[in-house]
């Protein structure tokens, strides 16, 4: 069972973090923040927080094992152009936009196995 965690509105140009999310495709996921740690990009941060929060959410919620995550999917698409002037020479005004990226992790590994405890086994032997 895939879990996914999305980044929404990151203020970076997609361009430069799909640079950063093509290093960690496919890896692990503690092999991926261990890359990200070490990576000098200001997208590394961003990524690594949406990558975190894919764990943080496949571990809690889903209940699986966290050694056992690899990164299946992790897609940068862009999002919201803000549209903005720089001012210039002789009283131009030159037309530049602010981009912005959405940030997709998909990671999927194995289901922790659930113990039962003492109360539970009695209930089912009833």
């Amino acid at each position: 069972m895939s879990v996914q965690a999305i980044a929404k509105g990151v203020r970076m140009s997609p361009r430069k973090v799909g640079v950063v999310a093509a290093l960690v495709r496919g890896q692990s996921v503690a092999n991926a923040l261990t890359i990200l740690e070490h990576t000098p990009r200001r997208s590394a941060e961003p990524v690594m927080k949406a990558i975190a929060a894919a764990k943080a959410n496949a571990e809690k919620n889903h209940g699986m094992k966290p050694d056992t995550l690899t990164i299946t999917e992790i897609i940068v698409t862009p999002g919201a152009r803000q549209k903005r002037f720089r001012p210039a020479a002789r009283g131009r005004a030159l037309p530049y936009q602010l981009k912005s990226s959405h940030i997709r992790v998909v990671v999927d590994g194995e289901k922790r196995t659930i113990k039962k405890t003492a109360t539970a086994a009695k209930k089912e032997t009833k």
